[in-house]
């Protein structure tokens, strides 16, 4: 398996907060062009700037990230890697524990933010190998392959759709137990196909309808759902 080789290196202290830090860099450099701000990376990861201004320049000495002070950070090539692993054993666990434990998809997440950092490379294969190599995790999001390649996204938020517009739901964050309970109950998952049929003014709710039911979705729940256009 071509990963990068990090997990075993004797020299990286603190590994799972190195991983931590990643994995949250690439998940704000998908939203922005440019350097990823220590504020965000701070808010994201809910500790002190300093705290992040400290670990940016231990990862830049890594070779981990390009650290540029008070303009923020970007992986570097072995960094993106890093990020793409932990990721890849986070959604395969996620997929593990909803699939073959049966688990609800909103407990999912918080069991593997923890066992993310400690599966084996043979325990990963072993997972990914029971569940079918499967591309896509309970929540809809792309899970890397073996060789830490992830499909291009070509979703939108379901903000962004006109009333009429048809389309499937493709992907929901999974950071929001109480949003993943209230979309179950509603029997709206991904795979759903949904229908705008209208939007309220001043950034009010959206009304869809989903396998003939109608539903009214607040603007961040329907700003947390993805979709491709049908």
């Amino acid at each position: 398996m071509a990963h990068s080789g990090f997990r075993r290196d004797p020299h990286a202290l603190n590994t799972e907060a190195v991983e931590d830090y990643a994995k949250a860099l690439h998940a704000l450099a998908q939203r922005s062009e440019g350097p990823v701000s220590t504020s965000a990376l701070a808010e994201r990861l809910g500790v002190s700037a300093g705290s992040v201004t400290s670990m940016l320049k231990r990862m830049d000495e890594m070779g981990l990230v390009r650290h540029e002070p008070y303009r923020g950070a970007l992986l570097t090539d072995r960094g993106e890697k890093v990020a793409l692993e932990v990721i890849r054993h986070h959604r395969l666990l996620e997929s593990y524990l909803a699939e073959v434990l049966g688990m609800p998809w909103d407990r999912v997440h918080d069991e593997a933010e923890v066992l993310e950092h400690y599966i084996s490379e043979e325990l990963e294969e072993r997972i990914a190998t029971a569940l079918g190599d499967p591309d896509r995790d309970p929540h809809g999001d792309p899970i890397p392959n073996a060789q830490l390649d992830m499909a291009d996204d070509d979703t939108v938020r379901l903000t962004e759709l006109q009333p009429g517009v048809v389309a499937s739901f493709a992907r929901v964050s999974d950071s929001d137990p109480e949003m993943l309970r209230y979309l179950d109950e509603r029997g709206i998952r991904p795979g759903s196909e949904l229908e705008v049929v209208k939007r309220d003014p001043f950034e009010g709710p959206l009304h869809v309808t989903v396998g003939g039911a109608k539903h009214i979705l607040g603007e961040r729940l329907a700003g947390a759902i993805r979709v491709v256009t049908t």
